[in-house]
C-alpha cells in the first residue's frame, strides 16, 4: 500500500480511488470510468462563450426588471453634488462604483505581489549563480 510520500511506485491515482465514490471504493471498473469521460466532450469555445452570452441576457434582463420596479425618485447627494435619479439607477450605479473599488484594491495587491515575487526570482537567481561560481 503507498502512503502520502509517494514511496510505493505504483500508480497513486489507482490506490487512492480518485475519481471513485467516497472510501475510494467504486461500483464500475476503472476502464469503463475512462470511456465514460473519453465519451463526453469538453466543452469547446464557442459553447462556453454562448454560454457565458445567455447568463449575460439573463443578468442583464433581471436589472433591467430591478430598474423599472424601483422607478421611484430619490434625492442623492456625492461629494457636494446633488440630484435626483430613479431609485433602481441609484443602486445600480452604486453597486457598480462598490464593484471598481474592489476592482481597483484587488490589482493594486495583484501588483505587489507580482513586484515581490519578480525580486524573489531575481535574488534566487542571484544566489544560484553564486553557488555555481564557487
Amino acid at each position: 500500500m503507498a502512503t502520502s510520500s509517494g514511496e510505493s511506485g505504483g500508480d497513486l491515482g489507482e490506490e487512492r480511488g480518485l475519481g471513485a465514490a467516497p472510501g475510494g471504493v467504486s461500483d464500475e471498473p476503472s476502464s469503463s470510468r475512462d470511456e465514460g469521460a473519453a465519451a463526453q466532450p469538453a466543452g469547446s469555445r464557442a459553447s462556453v462563450l454562448w454560454a457565458s452570452v445567455v447568463v449575460a441576457l439573463v443578468v442583464l434582463l433581471a436589472l433591467a426588471v430591478f430598474i423599472l420596479e424601483n422607478g421611484q425618485h430619490v434625492k442623492v447627494s456625492y461629494f457636494g453634488a446633488h440630484g435626483s435619479l430613479p431609485l433602481g439607477v441609484a443602486l445600480l450605479l452604486a453597486a457598480v462604483f462598490g464593484g471598481l473599488v474592489v476592482v481597483l484594491a484587488g490589482t493594486v495587491r495583484i501588483l505587489q505581489l507580482r513586484r515581490h515575487a519578480r525580486r524573489e526570482r531575481r535574488s534566487h537567481r542571484r544566489r544560484a549563480g553564486r553557488t555555481d561560481a564557487a
